[in-house]
């Protein structure tokens, strides 16, 4: 008997408290509609909506529809040099007249749901330049629609577009660049549909607001065009562009600055000695090598386009001081070994023309001798003339030694002077390799300070 009077006790309380919450739920409900707002104000969209036809445009077959446009920027996501693009974020609002859905019920404005939009006629507005666009759903359709009592309808949707920027790289990374956003009717000529910019767009919300981690927003201004395709007419078509400046900070940082240094670093080698071949050849090799590295790493983010950039033309100018500074020492070790076999050279020459003169020496003296004996055996036979051949032989025997005395020294000094033609022509050409070196210490960065004033004088005016 307990268990079923518990039960029912149970079954009524929860009707009764059931009822008690409908009723508070009811209560707020009116609360909330309450007596400020008269709901019979609110137009029968079933009756405004009859005969309506979205297929044709508003007043056809009269004045093209004047349709005004303002755009709010959201957010620009990305800017991409190797395709060419940018990601942008808008809120696109558009507005005009249809004199199909005015009502005189009351003076305020109709805010509709969003799946009204499917039911209306619409401008078939495009963006021109765009790759690829879509609606955000999230969590409902970002779409927008208002309603005037004279026919005034608002239309504003939220859209992700990205869009095609062709950009001139030329002075990449000084460069500004200008970016476009196009919009046109896709259908529509201007017998039908005639755009401008909304009375109330002098300047786009939110763009002086945004932060680009690469570009700074410079300038902006509307654009109204009418563009002629001979094929289908004429099209109305409304542009927002705006300048962008490349920040360059960050260039400066990850390749100017590194750039700097290696050229610095490789003229190191001109301070260490030209006997230290090892440590100036690996020196020369890894500052180009990692010259190389640098350049190919910072063209991995470009687009491999034909032209040069600015970038391109510094980190040449790099490559070359430092490619320059290792021929340098190839150049000087060349001239320092080349002046070592020029002067062996010199003197093994020297030692032969010493050998020469001595075995000359050595022949004069034998000739001597034999030209000494055959006079005395002409002594011998000739007796009687012996005290008048004495006195004529004493000058005989003196002459011939007189004679290679004379010759000798005539040699030597021919000898000498073709010595000092030979080290003039080949020791003294070539350049001491420590010349060489304190001269590339003083020429190298004088050169390079001048190359880099031409430089930035160039790309930043």
């Amino acid at each position: 008997m307990e268990m079923p009077t518990f039960l029912m006790a149970s079954v009524a309380l929860f009707f009764v408290g059931g009822d008690i919450f409908t009723r508070a739920m009811l209560s707020d409900i009116g609360d909330y509609v309450g007596t400020d707002i008269e709901i019979s104000w609110l137009p029968n969209l079933d009756d405004l909506m009859k005969g309506y036809a979205r297929n044709f445009r508003p007043g056809i077959g009269g004045p093209p529809v004047n349709v005004a446009m303002a755009i709010e920027v959201a957010s620009i996501d990305h800017i991409s040099e190797a395709n060419m693009e940018y990601t942008m974020t808008v809120f696109l609002r558009q507005s005009w007249h249809d004199d199909r859905l005015s009502y005189n019920h009351t003076n305020k404005t109709l805010g509709l749901d969003s799946r009204f939009v499917d039911k209306l006629w619409l401008p078939d507005t495009f963006i021109v330049n765009a790759k690829s666009a879509w609606f955000h759903d999230v969590t409902v359709e970002n779409k927008l629609i208002r309603l005037q009592p004279n026919g005034v309808i608002l239309y504003s949707s939220r859209i992700t577009s990205t869009v095609a920027c062709d950009m001139d790289l030329t002075k990449y990374p000084m460069d500004e660049q200008e970016c476009m956003l196009d919009l046109e009717s896709y259908g529509y000529s201007s017998e039908d549909i005639v755009y401008h910019w909304s009375e109330s767009q002098r300047h786009i919300h939110g763009l002086d607001k945004l932060e680009l981690s690469q570009f700074t927003i410079t300038d902006y201004r509307f654009v109204t065009e009418m563009m002629n395709f001979k094929s289908a007419g004429r099209f109305p078509r409304l542009s927002l562009r705006f300048q962008l400046r490349r920040n360059r900070g960050v260039y400066i940082i990850q390749s100017y600055m590194p750039s700097i240094l290696l050229v610095a670093m490789s003229w190191v080698s001109f301070w260490i000695s030209q006997s230290a071949v090892p440590a100036r050849v690996s020196l020369g090799i890894t500052t180009v090598l990692t010259m190389t590295t640098l350049m190919v790493s910072a063209r991995s983010s470009l687009p491999r386009a034909s032209a040069i950039k600015a970038l391109d033309v510094y980190f040449w100018i790099c490559y070359v001081f430092v490619f320059a500074a290792l021929i340098e020492y190839a150049f000087a070790h060349y001239n320092a070994d080349y002046r070592l076999k020029e002067k062996a050279k010199v003197k093994a020459s020297k030692l032969s023309s010493e050998s020469i003169v001595k075995n000359g020496k050595q022949a004069m003296v034998l000739f001597s001798l034999s030209v000494t004996g055959m006079n005395q055996g002409v002594m011998i036979s000739n007796r009687h003339g012996r005290t008048q051949r004495s006195s004529s032989e004493i000058p005989g025997e003196g002459g011939p030694e007189v004679e290679s005395e004379s010759r000798r020294r005539s040699r030597q000094v021919e000898e000498s002077e073709e010595e000092k033609k030979c080290c003039s022509k080949c020791v003294c050409k070539p350049i001491d390799a420590d010349t060489i070196d304190i001269y590339a210490r003083a020429v190298f960065p004088f050169t390079f300070a001048v190359v880099n004033v031409i430089y930035w004088v160039a790309y930043t005016m």
